[in-house]
């Protein structure tokens, strides 16, 4: 950090002999911990609310003060606690609260534990000790960690996502989910279409008939009513459409985690986002949350919210909204009609392209080995099949079963990047191409997965590079139907993928030969309405959302199983529903091989817990609770409700809601609370990008449903978003490549006098490489060091004035001294080092002190309603080297410098504000204002050039005209040298800062 100061030998340490009263890191933490204390008794963080029992300190609700809702991405309670990279983003909201604060606003600032989660269920597998044990140990460490870093949250909305009353609400939003369904035609509060309703409102126009009944429901036949269905058949219908279901379907399988992974919990290369263990895809019966359904108004929502544009992007891009048409290919079977047909009269394949203008290049299709059209092939190969094609199979039956197998036990990954080894084999099927009538074979690929679009994919291999391969592979032909501009360079063999001309694209009854690839898209998806072939539609790549973990420590499902193996909602009254004990916590699965297992629920293992008889209404029964439990993304989608009042637990008057509504209004609403947009929301939420798509995805996806419920009133959970950078540091390597003690190597100038640097540890020359902190590479740097050796308040200058707060940053302790230097001079300004009384002089202040004092109170105002705080410092370091350089510190000079320094450095701030006189906290002392008459400034430095070479400078008024400052600067003796006698061809001025001669 900038410290343009002399040094002193003694600012780091305290000698022997040293000034009683002088700021050392031990009379810091004096000064720390008296503040922590007394912030604490006073109640000074407490955040007002209009209605309940949560006021301020002083027992008084706000009285038309603006609120502002800040939060952190809550953290996680690991064992190890904090290192210094962890904090970056709390002590960054810190000082923006304290910052607001001061600026007169009502500021909800709270911490909580995101509880739930794998490490400590690891833990609990390796050791036998409970999960909450040693989950309800890390917090108390990271409590401690926190608190002593003087952050200013109101401690009366702490909780954790593991406290029974938080798991009664977030059971409670499950059910809610879980009774709903979403209608499209509905109207919402905002005024859009579309929106979740409760299932009892689809049951009563089901049973008036003014809603008919969806097709395709197992166990309900065609033209059936609500009246002749049984109370069974009732329920298949109504649980077909809720937003929470069971589905049985393709998922991803963890193994060695024992449970299954939503989409968004598998890593690029195919494995677990936890433990990066290999994922496979396995058909299993999961709950599942329909967040398809609202995968328009994800999208479309981004635009109300200030999100950073990478995030946006991110979750544009993972939603995936693609235009395009829905082509139904017609399936034929064995081609010469004397083999086994597998598939019935009129068999179709959907198929979802965004360029349906290339149909006429469609040669082959390709469906995933999952793909339903694959359970049942013909049994005999059709005549004049390729042995290319076969996979070297008698049949397509043992070539489809085989081939099945083997995509089976590959990773998602693992079978797209199958794609370039061109892996495949004939079905026995051929499909129809409906624009043509030319019959093409149906392959089955691994690189086509059943998650995506239809499981199934038309191929042209003139227009995609991967069906080329794979057409070049099996012999297959290519027909090219778009062509460049200038047509095709000689000898051209390939895919063509850009714009051009559609040519080869025509029947009797449409051509599309001509056309630009927009129009002929139009052209064609017209047709193939019309003749009843497809259809123009919208695809996602978002798919619904795997809500179930086969894990002990997680939320257990407010669900039972009755007798025809139909969920069934515990009721409010018995909520929440909490975890028994169980035998042991170790994942185990079925079946021998990792591809082939299925998992075995923990909860499974307490027969006495699982089955139970309740009386749900209709008397006493039997029934099975669910043994899966909820993902730990559950209690982190809504938790900045809890924050509102920890200890609301709902009334029959408010429909026992979530959240008081007066309050959400007040916090979040729109209408209370302009600074969120007319989304409404938290004013800021700051953590890391890496949540991009999980938890932030997920969390609208609940706020949403909750907000078509009616309760709440934001349209979107998060107004404002910020992703901080990362705190990175240096880890050193011996001979051998094991990571040695960062703290203990030393750096020196190599030995060759090349200007090099060596590390040595233990007199051995050691590797540095730059990354992460972790234990594992004996670099970690922990806040309690910081504490012991400089204070919580040096710690926390250093952090924000390491850099931008939104860029990654290396730690360097030998750094740190910079911060504490700064605090040092501006503690002796103020106080006395021999008697600790104030210094400071109530004598006015120099006019060239008040320029500096609000010179500098303007633009830190400026840095931190923009949240640069490393800025900011950069100009409280430099007025506070002003203050240094004069006999007497004025008070009406250096006051204001204390105020500005406190969101950054609080406990000195208290402490000096108090020897200067003041009684109680500074905390919502008003942030100092510049006096306008002292920002003018009296002279500027004009920069004077010739033949663009800087020749002189000049002070002159601001208010200078051109013809003065040219003849200032003609005349000026270093400019009058350079032009030496020369002609002056022209005068430049850009007045009052520059003028440029050209001679």
């Amino acid at each position: 950090m900038p410290d343009t100061t002399e040094t002193h030998a003694h600012d780091a340490a305290a000698p022997a002999g040293a000034p009683a009263h002088r700021y050392t890191p031990a009379l810091a933490e004096q000064i720390e911990l008296k503040w922590q204390d007394r912030w604490e008794e006073r109640g000074t963080f407490y955040a007002a609310n209009p209605t309940g029992a949560l006021t301020d300190g002083h027992g008084d609700g706000p009285q038309g003060v603006s609120p502002f809702f800040i939060m952190d991405m809550f953290p996680y309670p690991s064992g190890a606690g904090l290192h210094v990279g962890h904090p970056l983003g709390f002590i960054a909201t810190d000082v923006v609260g304290r910052f607001r604060r001061m600026c007169g606003e009502n500021v909800l600032h709270a911490m909580g534990f995101d509880a739930f989660g794998l490490p400590a269920e690891q833990y609990a597998v390796a050791t036998g000790e409970h999960p909450r044990s040693v989950t309800e140990r890390n917090m108390a460490t990271y409590r401690r960690q926190l608190r002593r870093m003087g952050l200013a949250h109101d401690p009366r909305r702490s909780f954790a996502t593991i406290d029974s009353d938080y798991v009664r609400w977030t059971q409670w939003i499950f059910l809610q989910i879980f009774d709903s369904w979403y209608d499209p035609d509905a109207q919402r509060p905002d005024g859009g279409r579309g929106r979740a309703r409760p299932v009892a409102e689809l049951e009563a126009e089901y049973a008036a008939g003014t809603r008919p009944l969806p097709g395709g429901v197992d166990g309900v036949e065609p033209g059936a009513t609500w009246s002749t269905l049984t109370p069974v058949q009732r329920r298949a219908v109504v649980d077909s459409q809720r937003l929470a279901y069971v589905d049985e379907s393709p998922v991803n399988w963890a193994p060695g985690l024992g449970t299954v992974l939503a989409n968004e919990e598998v890593t690029a290369d195919g494995r677990s986002e936890r433990g990066n263990f290999p994922v496979f895809q396995r058909t299993l019966r999961q709950w599942k949350m329909r967040i398809t359904a609202y995968a328009d108004r994800l999208v479309d929502d981004l635009d109300l919210i200030d999100w950073p544009e990478k995030v946006v992007a991110m979750q544009r891009n993972w939603i995936g909204r693609s235009d395009g048409a829905l082509v139904r290919f017609a399936v034929l079977g064995a081609a010469d009609g004397a083999n086994d047909v597998a598939t019935e009269a009129g068999s179709q394949v959907e198929v979802f392209t965004t360029r349906p203008d290339t149909l006429f290049g469609a040669t082959f299709m390709v469906v995933a080995p999952e793909h339903p059209l694959l359970d049942e092939v013909p049994t005999h190969w059709p005549d004049g099949t390729s042995s290319a094609w076969t996979g070297g199979h008698a049949s397509p039956v043992e070539a489809v079963a085989a081939y099945r197998r083997e995509a089976a036990a590959k990773t998602a990954v693992e079978r797209q990047a199958d794609a370039g080894k061109k892996t495949g084999v004939f079905t026995g099927h051929l499909a129809v191409n409906p624009v043509d009538g030319e019959t093409i074979p149906v392959f089955t690929a691994d690189y086509v997965l059943m998650g995506y679009g239809t499981g199934a994919i038309m191929a042209v291999p003139g227009g995609d590079e991967r069906d080329f391969t794979f057409a070049e592979a099996f012999g297959l032909p290519v027909v090219h139907t778009v062509r460049p501009a200038d047509g095709f360079p000689d000898g051209f063999h390939g895919a063509w993928t850009g714009d051009g001309e559609i040519v080869a694209s025509s029947n009797d009854e449409v051509s599309l030969d001509g056309l630009d690839v927009a129009t002929a898209k139009r052209s064609i998806v017209d047709w193939l309405v019309a003749k009843g072939r497809g259809e123009a539609t919208t695809t996602y790549r978002l798919r619904d959302w795997l809500f179930s973990r086969q894990r002990y420590w997680g939320e257990p499902f407010p669900i039972v199983w009755d007798a025809n193996d139909q969920p069934v909602a515990i009721p409010d009254a018995l909520l929440p529903v909490d975890l028994p004990d169980v035998p042991d916590y170790a994942p185990r699965t079925f079946a021998p091989d990792d591809a082939g297992s299925s998992p075995e629920a923990p909860l499974g293992r307490n027969e006495d817990w699982v089955d139970v008889t309740l009386d749900l209404g209709d008397g006493p029964r039997a029934y099975r609770r669910d043994t899966n439990t909820m993902p730990n993304w559950a209690g982190s989608c809504w938790y900045y409700l809890r924050y509102l009042d920890p200890s609301w637990a709902g009334s029959a008057a408010d429909g026992a809601t979530v959240v008081d509504p007066e309050l959400e209004r007040y916090w979040m609403g729109p209408e209370h609370n302009a600074s969120a947009g007319r989304a409404g929301g938290v004013d800021l939420y700051v953590g890391g990008v890496e949540h991009a798509v999980l938890h932030l995805l997920y969390a609208r996806f609940w706020h949403k449903v909750l907000f078509d419920l009616g309760h709440v009133s934001s349209v979107e959970p998060f107004h404002r978003l910020f992703n901080q950078g990362y705190v990175q540091a240096y880890a050193f390597t011996d001979s051998r490549g094991q990571y040695v003690p960062a703290a203990e190597v030393s750096e020196e100038p190599a030995a060759d006098g090349s200007g090099e640097v060596v590390y040595r540890w233990g007199g051995e020359v050691v590797q540095r490489e730059y990354g992460k902190m972790g234990k594992s590479l004996k670099n970690v740097v922990t806040p309690d060091d910081m504490y012991g050796e400089y204070g919580a308040d040096t710690f926390r200058v250093y952090e924000m004035s390491m850099g931008p707060l939104d860029l990654s940053r290396p730690w360097d302790t030998r750094a740190v001294v910079g911060s504490q230097r700064f605090l040092q001079r501006l503690w002796r300004n103020v106080v006395s080092e021999d008697t600790g009384e104030a210094t400071v002089t109530d004598e006015p202040a120099e006019p060239a002190t008040l320029r500096a004092v609000h010179h500098a109170i303007a633009d830190v105002r400026v840095e931190m309603e923009h949240m640069r705080p490393n800025t900011a410092i950069a100009k409280l370091i430099t007025l506070n080297n002003h203050l240094t350089s004069l006999d007497r510190v004025p008070r009406e000079a250096v006051e204001p410098l204390v105020l500005m320094t406190a969101p950054v450095a609080p406990h000195l701030a208290e402490e000096l504000w108090e020897r200067l006189g003041h009684e109680g906290s500074l905390a919502h002392e008003p942030f100092p204002t510049a006096d306008p008459q002292y920002l003018v400034e009296d002279t500027v430095t004009c920069v004077v050039q010739v033949k663009g070479k800087v020749r002189g400078r000049l002070e002159v008024p601001p208010s200078i005209s051109d013809e003065d400052l040219t003849a200032a600067a003609l005349a000026e003796p270093n400019v009058v040298r350079a032009i030496d006698g020369a002609d002056v061809r022209r005068v430049i001025v850009r007045a009052p800062k520059l003028v440029n001669v050209v001679i």
